[in-house]
């Protein structure tokens, strides 16, 4: 009994063990990549700007400062009116 069930698991398994060692299709290595590659150039504006060897323009690093300052200054908490006219509701 043991002796049928062998050779029957062998006769189903050989020709899928024989199949996964087949070569693959010309076509499948040809294009093998390429969809990753469609995929990271679609999410990039510019793929080809490493080869772009221009000089970068952009603002006066005195201007880029002040920007940055106003920008971490605004995270500080505001601050109290000493005195002067406001109107207010609540207390």
């Amino acid at each position: 009994m043991n002796h049928r069930y062998y050779l029957r698991a062998g006769s189903v398994l050989l020709p899928l063990a024989l199949a996964a060692c087949s070569a693959p299709a010309p076509h499948t290595d040809q294009v093998l990549g390429h969809s990753l590659t469609d995929m990271k150039n679609a999410q990039v504006i510019n793929p080809a700007a490493d080869r772009n060897m221009a000089t970068v323009s952009g603002m006066p690093a005195s201007t880029a400062k002040l920007g940055y300052d106003q920008y971490t200054k605004s995270f500080k908490a505001p601050e109290k009116n000493t005195g002067g006219f406001t109107l207010g509701l609540g207390k």
